[in-house]
């Protein structure tokens, strides 16, 4: 989606860029907080309340912006139904690891996904992996291992399945491994498709499917946990038309490391709102996966400068 709003941008401006993706960032995890303290909800309740509040503000900022006409003509409807029944069920792992574990932890091993994204571009859709970008990921997976490990007690034989911060982990890795088929998918469908057409799809698909989790029991709601539940919702959707527009006013490389802002400021929210305070493998591994991730998003740029370079040096060899 990203690469799409930015060959759409008509105007850099680097500064305004980094500034709506931070803002981007702390609406997502925002949306994180609210949904934490809802509490340990049904997930397809909670992904429910997620996918159909947050399809308001991006229908309101669509007619805003006058890219409404249209948003929903399109020729690969099963893709857009097939990105939806993964994406939700990636959403409701997140969920169930984001009420069981410490924020920072769920932060930090949500990024194992673009980790996760690039081994799956190399498979399945044969994108070329240089060594340099293995290595960053081997790295970035032994980060991810120093976070999870401690919690990991079923492994050691403590706890059986009723530890939750041991279930927490396993579903928050194993959301990152449904998001990234996702985000394979996605990539897929921004070749023909609008980016609006991509997200409210995506919306509107999510919460039929999410829906469909009512009949196995949904547990009755407080107006609190109503009000958390839609300004999760909101704020999901705010995020995402933020992020969006981050990438229309500068390169992708420049927005992207800020992204991992969100691991500094869950490490804050943690502590302030859920007295959770950080281990030290939480720390260290946290570090090791940021790092490994802005190594990639670096050598990506510096070999994006490179074939750029190339590619010019050819057309003037060819005139």
């Amino acid at each position: 989606m990203a690469v799409e709003d930015q060959n759409e941008a008509d105007e850099s401006n680097p500064l305004l860029a980094i500034t709506l993706k931070i803002i981007s960032v702390c609406a997502f995890l925002v949306m994180a907080t609210v949904i934490k303290l809802a509490g340990q909800l049904p997930v397809g309740q909670i992904a429910f309340y997620r996918s159909f509040w947050a399809i308001w503000p991006i229908v309101i900022y669509l007619l805003i912006t006058q890219q409404h006409k249209g948003v929903l003509k399109t020729n690969h409807l099963k893709s857009h139904i097939w990105r939806g029944a993964i994406g939700v069920f990636a959403m409701g792992l997140g969920f169930y690891g984001l009420t069981r574990i410490p924020l920072p932890d769920a932060i930090a091993l949500s990024y194992s996904r673009p980790l996760i994204t690039i081994v799956l571009g190399a498979v399945i859709l044969g994108e070329v992996v240089r060594r340099y970008r293995w290595g960053a990921v081997m790295v970035g997976f032994v980060g991810v291992m120093i976070i999870s490990w401690p919690k990991l007690q079923i492994l050691r034989g403590v706890g059986g399945f009723e530890n939750q911060e041991a279930l927490g982990v396993i579903a928050t890795l194993l959301q990152a491994i449904v998001a990234s088929f996702a985000f394979v998918l996605v990539r897929q469908l921004v070749k023909t498709e609008r980016t609006p057409t991509i997200v409210l799809y995506f919306s509107i698909t999510a919460s039929a499917f999410a829906l469909m989790t009512l009949p196995f029991g949904w547990e009755p709601l407080s107006w609190n946990q109503i009000g958390f539940l839609v300004a999760a919702g909101v704020f999901g959707g705010l995020g995402q038309i933020l992020l969006t527009q981050s990438y229309r006013y500068a390169e992708t490389s420049i927005i992207a490391p800020f992204e991992y802002t969100s691991v500094i400021f869950s490490l804050a929210i943690g502590v302030w709102l859920f007295s959770e305070a950080p281990s030290w493998s939480t720390i260290i591994g946290s570090l090791i996966v940021v790092g490994s991730g802005i190594f990639i998003i670096f050598r990506e740029r510096s070999l994006g400068i490179k074939r750029s370079a190339e590619r010019r040096s050819a057309n003037m060899k060819g005139l």
